[in-house]
């Protein structure tokens, strides 16, 4: 069996099991079948991919007797398609396992089991699909499938509101994706990628095309300002649904750019990375600063993701731009920690969402003003929340922090560059990334310390117990992962440099080779890293630490209270809060990043009423851009929406001063 026929098969068992679900949400242990079977499927099909990655594919096609008349549906699987098909599988597989242990907390079945298997369905398909047909169609099942897995809980809060927000930028960006394809079209009328490779655009059009793809794909990844339906939508849905769709699905975005921008758009201009590099270190930074301020912990992990994907285009910028001036060397080291960046989040935040998720089905809350002291009776998913907070703050040894490292270490050979604006512009993207960075320590710092540490905020925390076996397998399956990939690095780096070829003509050194499993980016005089040694200096030290502690000091275990700070009360309220971790931050860049309103009733003195304080913080880029689009369209539907009163009379000459307009135009085309 051919490897697209294999995906193929696998995308067909994902689609009929999508009906079946329909059917088994009515059944005690529908939901177990479900998900037992979606996460056999997605394991088969992530061997299969690893397999296609390792093995070296060389691009496995078919067309099949389907889509467009006379055309057919053309499906293909290239090294490029075959690394996401890892990402997308891998996490596919994780979130099915998880689902196993969760499924008993879902109040509505019905609108999940169908559309999750189905959602894993779409996204694969986009990735074998080889015509602009087959992708948009894909696309199109991606996005409609995840929506309806948003508003699975329609009901709950503004989770109505999100799903219609999401339903319209999705619109927008598929709509930006078809004129983008539009353009690439060869003279004849093909919409095969082949024809287009073999085509090669205008550089007019190209840029053009470009500028289309990153607007389309980056709407859907979450780019700033394309990013104000994510933080809505991705908590909303299903929390093992949140983490495909935070840790996977905007991956798909990202192969959608990559496919056109590095595949099918022909030879890249220089300035082609100088938007993606300025939008990437906005949505960095704006995306972390978003997250700072979130005291709920779904919104703030989704926040997040707006943040990573910010790296992975700093990446992708930096790979276009010393792809344009033939710095292949470069060029891959770039393109490599943009890719494995995109790897690694895949599995950090996956984890995180499943500890999210673990928490709420424990608490059933996600406000973490509510929360606290939760690694007394939850210590697992505190343990496996901890690895994914280290992770996304690119802490060693953990493997945030080789892609940051190789992202770095790309910015630094940008004075080699020729142009002039791109040397001024890449220290300072690599001066927001550091900062980006350092808050995203402070953020997980945060999201930790109020959820897990501290005393209970209330009862429904005090009472909350360990989540099943099966969501601990999923977390405890990626946590390994996250120290696997930030141990032995090397061999992911290695894997990837099929995909790194395919995209910019040359891949980075083999690691394989080096001694005591270290890397080097471009030479072992410039710079390396050994995430091996890290890991165990951390481990011996840590070790070693603790032996003398217990050696030298007491022996026995002791417990006494808690230094009290001068407040003796014992009530959770004196805790430091999720508002005082954002407070500093807050202003500092408050009057830049956000719409922000402080009122402060402060008594005088004398008086007993108690001090008031009340702040209303608001997304920027939303006040300023879509909330008056929002009202534009809202009074042009209210002056349109006369038309469906009017008299017969009235209606017969809208239709016939419509047809004279019609044939006046067609009079006088040229």
């Amino acid at each position: 069996m051919s490897a697209v026929v294999y995906f193929l098969s696998g995308d067909a068992a994902l689609l009929a099991l999508a009906a079946v679900g329909a059917l088994a949400a009515r059944r005690p242990y529908g939901s177990n079948l479900i998900y037992a079977i979606a996460f056999a499927i997605s394991t088969a099909m992530l061997i299969g991919a690893g397999v296609q990655l390792l093995g070296g594919t060389k691009g496995d096609a078919i067309v099949l007797p389907l889509g467009l008349p006379w055309i057919g549906a053309h499906f293909r699987v290239d090294a490029l398609s075959a690394f996401f098909l890892v990402v997308i599988d891998l996490g596919g597989a994780a979130a099915s396992l998880y689902g196993l242990g969760d499924a008993r907390h879902e109040h509505s079945p019905g609108r999940v089991l169908p559309f999750f298997p189905a959602f894993l369905a779409g996204m694969n398909l986009v990735l074998v699909a080889d015509d602009a047909y087959a992708f948009l169609l894909s696309w199109e099942f991606m996005s409609i499938a995840s929506w309806a897995l948003v508003m699975a809980h329609h009901r709950d809060g503004d989770n109505a509101r999100a799903g219609y927000v999401y339903l319209v930028m999705a619109g927008f960006g598929t709509f930006m994706l078809l004129l983008a394809f539009a353009l690439l079209a060869t003279p004849a009328g093909s919409y095969a990628f082949d024809a287009m490779r073999a085509a090669g655009p205008t550089p007019a059009v190209a840029g053009l095309a470009f500028m289309l793809a990153l607007v389309g794909a980056g709407s859907k990844a979450g780019i700033v300002p394309l990013h104000v339906w994510l933080p809505l939508a991705h908590p909303a849905a299903p929390s093992h649904v949140s983490a495909l769709m935070s840790g996977v699905m905007t991956k798909v975005a990202v192969y959608g750019f990559v496919r056109i921008v590095f595949d099918l758009a022909g030879p890249q201009g220089w300035w082609w990375s100088v938007p993606v590099l300025i939008v990437g270190a906005g949505t960095a930074l704006l995306g972390v600063l978003y997250a700072l301020m979130q005291h709920d912990l779904k919104r703030l992990l989704a926040y997040h993701t707006v943040e990573n994907i910010g790296i992975i285009f700093i990446g992708l910028g930096l790979a276009l731009a010393f792809r344009a001036f033939g710095m292949t060397s470069a060029a891959a080291l770039a393109m490599t920690a943009a890719l494995l960046h995109t790897f690694n989040h895949s599995l950090f935040k996956s984890l995180l969402f499943f500890g999210a998720g673990a928490v709420l089905s424990a608490t059933g809350e996600r406000d973490m003003e509510h929360l606290g002291g939760l690694i007394h009776n939850m210590p697992r998913t505190a343990f496996a929340f901890l690895v994914g907070c280290a992770a996304i703050s690119a802490l060693p040894p953990f493997n945030g922090f080789v892609s940051e490292w190789l992202t770095f270490q790309a910015i630094l050979l940008s004075p080699e560059l020729s142009s002039w604006v791109l040397k001024i512009l890449a220290p300072a993207v690599g001066a927001l990334l550091a900062l980006s960075a350092a808050l995203a320590a402070a953020c997980f710092a945060k999201a930790f310390g109020i959820t897990f540490l501290g005393r209970p905020r209330t009862d429904a925390a005090k009472q909350a117990r360990e989540t099943n076996r099966f969501a601990l397998g999923a977390m405890f399956a990626l946590a390994a992962l996250c120290l696997l990939a930030g141990v032995f690095p090397g061999l992911f780096i290695d894997a990837l440099s099929p995909v790194v070829s395919a995209a910019v003509g040359g891949r980075m050194p083999a690691q394989a080779g080096i001694a005591w499993l270290s890397i080097a980016p471009i030479a072992e005089s410039r710079s390396s890293y050994n995430g091996l040694l890290v890991f165990l200096f951390i481990a011996i030290s840590a070790s070693l630490a603790a032996s003398v502690i217990h050696r030298f000091a007491s022996a026995a275990l002791r417990r006494a209270p808690a230094w009290d700070c001068g407040f003796p009360d014992a009530s959770p309220a004196t805790q430091y809060t999720a508002e005082s971790f954002a407070q500093p931050i807050r202003r500092v860049f408050g009057g830049v990043a956000f719409v922000m309103h402080e009122r402060i009733d402060m008594p005088e003195p004398g008086d007993t009423r108690p001090a008031h304080f009340e702040l209303t913080l608001s997304d920027r880029i939303w006040e300023l851009l879509y909330a008056p689009l929002a009202k534009g369209v809202e009074r042009v539907a209210a002056v349109l929406n006369r038309l469906q009163f009017l008299t017969i009379r009235q209606y017969l000459s809208v239709v016939f001063g419509a047809l004279v307009t019609l044939l006046v135009v067609l009079a006088s085309w040229p």
